[in-house]
């Protein structure tokens, strides 16, 4: 988990140095992620795992499609906040997956859950420079970045609560899926919109799919499988912890005092919101 969550910590080093179009970024993670996870899946003879039908094949093609959405998103938020802005913001997407499974799945509604929801928030505000302190004015292309982030964060949240109608797909199904779905989608945009010009662009890109899909894949579900929930909530926030890191030493970006204040009642809220489970 810790390794998986440094990986994706530099994904926004590869954007940042791919300087291509969101939507050209999101074509070439699927069309790469999709060869690589093919052939880990024929290495570890999972690819029966991708014959889906009914209503799982439903649901993997609508999660697919949210997922270019979500990933669209966020590289657009990149550019216009920063990577560790828009990393923090997008890790949000837990409070909504609570809050929605309280809402429409009617998992239980407890005053921890409401008071993590509510610290998750305020350390948002603090996180995303929102209240302040941060020396940085918040104009427009700011605030329209940090609103992409957070809508794909929603988007994000909603391919978790997707996830939990059908059980019988598994993660290696789901991945794979979803970047076929995206590869198939936007298979058109990078003849209408261009092709990279510079050689290292597209090494840049085809690391968006190897590195950031493929293989932060194996490696974090690998890690998910021996931990318990509370555990991977809290290991979920290497990620945001390390693509801050990641922006501060190569593009010297630094969180203020107030943000890395956020940043933390965020990882702590998440984490006390996994209540334990009931000795039997």
């Amino acid at each position: 988990m810790a390794a998986g969550g440094v990986l994706l910590g530099t994904l926004g080093v590869f954007i940042e140095e791919a300087g291509q179009h969101p939507l050209t970024a999101v074509w070439f993670r699927c069309a790469f992620g999709v060869l690589a996870l093919l052939a880990w899946g024929a290495w570890s003879g999972q690819l029966q795992e991708l014959r889906l039908r009914g209503r799982a094949l439903a649901v993997a093609l609508t999660v697919g499609m949210l997922v270019v959405f979500n990933w669209g998103l966020f590289f657009a938020a990149i550019p216009r906040t920063s990577i560790a802005v828009a990393t923090v913001a997008f890790h949000v997407q837990p409070v909504w997956v609570m809050v929605f499974g309280m809402l429409w799945l009617g998992e239980p509604v407890s005053p921890r859950r409401l008071a993590a929801v509510a610290v998750a928030l305020a350390g948002l505000v603090l996180a995303t420079g929102l209240a302040g302190g941060t020396g940085r004015p918040l104009d427009a292309g700011f605030l329209t970045g940090l609103a992409c982030a957070l809508g794909g964060s929603l988007s994000y949240a909603a391919v978790t609560l997707l996830a939990k109608l059908d059980r019988r797909i598994g993660s290696f199904a789901l991945a794979s899926w979803q970047c076929l779905v995206g590869t198939v989608l936007l298979a058109g945009w990078p003849w209408w919109h261009g092709w990279p010009a510079a050689s290292p662009a597209w090494a840049w890109l085809a690391g968006l799919g190897v590195v950031h899909t493929a293989l932060a894949y194996v490696v974090l579900y690998a890690g998910m499988r021996r931990l318990q929930a509370a555990q991977v909530a809290l290991l979920q926030f290497v990620y945001p912890i390390s693509a801050i890191v990641f922006d501060a030493a190569v593009y010297g970006r630094w969180l203020a005092p107030a943000q890395w204040i956020g940043v933390l009642m965020m990882g702590l809220a998440l984490w006390a919101a996994h209540e334990a489970k009931p000795t039997q």
